[in-house]
């Protein structure tokens, strides 16, 4: 008797789990068959426009610096990854011949002058004959002309001694600018060759004017303006919001792939104490100004077909798809500009 009461007890427990366990999954089943909706209401929205760029140097940050003259290198004083003050001796190169060849016009300078110093006693004592009869015009005429000829002469020498007085100089290479040595393209001991234009000897870039060139598609290009703040951070810094602000649009598209981009300029404005190098690649947010009190729906509820943006209405128990109009849009919500009113009753897709 006993033994038959607990079997009857433990079907019973079996059942009573069994239709609870029906209950809850058609009551789950039952929940999860309504469909999600939400009410189309005013709200602000403030819009970004996120994309990508890439960090690279400001117009006259990066320089070239090279010899103006030939010559073997007899000095490299530059490494990559070195900084260098503006006006730092980078490189010297063998002076031994133009030294010598200023010394050969400084002592033609010295031997003009002699000559210069004679003419003008002579030309002197030659116009004091004359005034007292004791030579000719001629005589005297000789002389002034011979006196102008070694001034002439005192003249070039004196330029052809600054010629190369300069010339010596560019024995030593400077750094035009304050910098980083990002390249080195000689090395001691080689010959480099001026022609038209000048060896580079190294690049130097100065990494305090660094700015971000963003590449911005052709649906947001129309919202971009100078003056607009804009964020960003870089893989090796994610942590790190870097501000900047947009100061210029390229006119130019950039077609990538098929895909129409625009190059919009960043100037960094905080460097948060980070070195920051060219070709980094940065994750840009251009932070446009808020919209306020514009009727908005959830951007998951927005279907695009063909072109055209629709969202699902529920009216009367029906749904209804309505073409509409957007405008801006955050990372949640998006602006409707046409064809949704206040209040109605918007399907939100699963």
């Amino acid at each position: 008797m006993k033994k038959s009461s607990l079997i009857i007890g433990i079907f019973l427990i079996i059942a009573s789990s069994i239709l609870l366990w029906l209950f809850v999954f058609r009551q789950d089943k039952k929940d999860n068959s309504k469909p999600k909706t939400t009410i189309v209401a005013r709200r602000d929205i403030g819009s970004n426009v996120l994309a990508t760029g890439i960090i690279k140097p400001m117009v006259g940050a990066e320089v070239k610096v090279g010899s103006r003259i030939s010559g073997v290198v007899k000095k490299l004083r530059a490494n990559i990854g070195d900084y260098v003050k503006a006006g730092q001796v980078i490189a010297e190169i063998d002076d031994a011949e133009l030294q010598a060849k200023l010394n050969q016009n400084l002592a033609a300078v010295n031997k003009a002058k002699a000559d210069f110093d004679y003419a003008k006693l002579n030309m002197e004592r030659q116009k004091s004959l004359l005034g007292q009869n004791y030579i000719s015009q001629q005589t005297y005429d000789l002389s002034e002309n011979a006196f102008k000829i070694a001034e002439a002469q005192l003249k070039q020498a004196e330029a052809n001694a600054e010629v190369a007085k300069v010339q010596l100089s560019y024995t030593l290479i400077y750094a035009l600018t304050s910098g980083v040595i990002a390249s080195v393209s000689t090395q001691e001991g080689e010959t480099v060759m001026a022609s038209l234009s000048a060896p580079t000897f190294v690049n130097i870039i100065d990494l305090t004017r660094l700015e971000v060139q963003v590449y911005v598609d052709e649906t947001d290009i129309g919202k971009i303006q100078i003056g607009q703040e804009a964020s960003f951070t870089v893989d090796t810094y994610s942590d790190t919001d870097f501000k900047g602000k947009v100061i210029a649009i390229y006119p130019k598209a950039v077609i990538q792939d098929n895909v129409v981009n625009y190059i919009v300029v960043v100037e960094i404005s905080d460097f948060h104490n980070k070195i920051l190098r060219p070709e980094m690649t940065a994750t840009v947010t251009i932070h446009l100004e808020t919209r306020k009190n514009v009727i908005a729906v959830p951007s998951k509820a927005i279907i695009r077909e063909k072109g055209e943006r629709f969202v699902t209405v529920i009216e009367n128990a029906a749904q209804i798809s309505k073409k509409i109009k957007t405008g801006w849009y955050d990372s949640n919500y998006t602006e409707v500009v046409e064809g949704l009113n206040e209040g109605e009753t918007v399907l939100l897709p699963e």
